[in-house]
């Protein structure tokens, strides 16, 4: 009787064993790029003034979408911060391309209900009046009515969740393309430091600090694009090092803990991440900047002439039918 009891918990185990490895090869399956994104949101920000992002599922061809990623200057206890950068990237998983476009901080945008103002503004006055989610909610609908692209993801960190996924990579070999010295710096200790040109390996506090740079730079807010530009490929590197693959899905499950905001799952990233791991961020990361003319102009949530910048619209939509669409 006894033996008859120990061979059914056997088949028992047995038979929970077979169904978690076919759980798992079933999960493993439906994470591949070409499973997973097989549809994909569409963010719709609404104009009502209560009503959050929606989004619907839309199908996709050629497993291709929209990413917009959302630099914060939100400090650590707080809840209301400006868009610092905003980067659009499309990703193409068939042809393992992606083309990444940064939309300038002071690019000139229309808010629905107060007017005309800098796009930097536009989360932190959202935020201000109405709360934290309907500030990203605006500052996604400014950057996709602004360029014609759609949104599918967003994913918002600040310099905190910079600094600590620069880390959880070990540090970086970031390209610096020009001097940096340190003006606006974010700790005390770096003030007025010089991060000389070249290939430097940076850990995540002094990443922090280079891509906020933009007040020495001669290019002003276009040279804090390209070194935002060159913190990403860091990192991609980084992630991607065949010393540190095997470590990837764990890296993605503990992504969450760096972001702001994100309509990202975990099994979005995880299957992010497998469909990256093979990829080379030095050649299939095409990187693109919008041109204007910076103009002294009336902002209607400041209620005074600052500094703006009018995007080319004609070379925007030129890049935008080549590369985003």
């Amino acid at each position: 009787m006894k033996r008859g009891k120990l061979k059914i918990l056997g088949y028992s185990l047995l038979a929970v064993v077979i169904i978690a490895a076919g759980a798992i090869a079933y999960a493993y399956k439906q994470l591949q790029p070409q499973n997973h994104f097989k549809t994909v949101p569409v963010v719709n920000s609404s104009n009502t003034k209560d009503s959050q992002t929606s989004e619907q599922q839309s199908k996709v061809q050629n497993s291709t979408f929209n990413m917009l990623l959302i630099g914060s200057d939100q400090r650590k206890g707080q809840k209301i911060g400006h868009s610092d950068s905003m980067i659009i990237v499309h990703v193409d998983l068939n042809k393992k391309e992606y083309h990444a476009m940064s939309i300038p901080r002071d690019t000139r945008v229309h808010l629905d209900g107060y007017g005309y103002t800098k796009l930097t503004s536009v989360q932190y006055i959202k935020q201000a009046t109405e709360g934290t989610q309907q500030g990203v909610d605006a500052a996604i609908k400014a950057v996709s009515d602004l360029t014609g692209v759609p949104i599918n993801y967003y994913v918002e960190t600040n310099y905190e969740g910079l600094q600590a996924l620069t880390d959880a990579v070990g540090g970086i070999h970031m390209n610096v393309p020009f001097d940096v010295k340190l003006t606006h710096s974010w700790y005390p200790e770096n003030r007025n430091k010089v991060v000389q040109k070249g290939t430097q390996f940076l850990d995540g506090k002094m990443v922090t600090e280079v891509v906020h740079e933009r007040y020495s730079l001669q290019n002003g807010e276009f040279g804090r694009q390209q070194l935002q530009k060159e913190a990403l490929v860091g990192i991609a590197n980084a992630a991607l090092d065949p010393a540190n693959i095997k470590n990837l899905p764990k890296l993605v499950k503990t992504i969450p803990q760096f972001l702001v905001a994100s309509n990202m799952t975990t099994a979005d990233m995880l299957s992010l991440g497998l469909a990256v791991k093979d990829s080379d961020p030095a050649t299939q990361l095409q990187y693109h900047q919008l041109s204007g003319e910076g103009k002294t102009m009336y902002d209607d949530i400041l209620k005074n002439n600052n500094y703006q910048l009018v995007i080319n619209e004609d070379e925007m939509k030129k890049l935008v039918a080549e590369h985003f669409q």
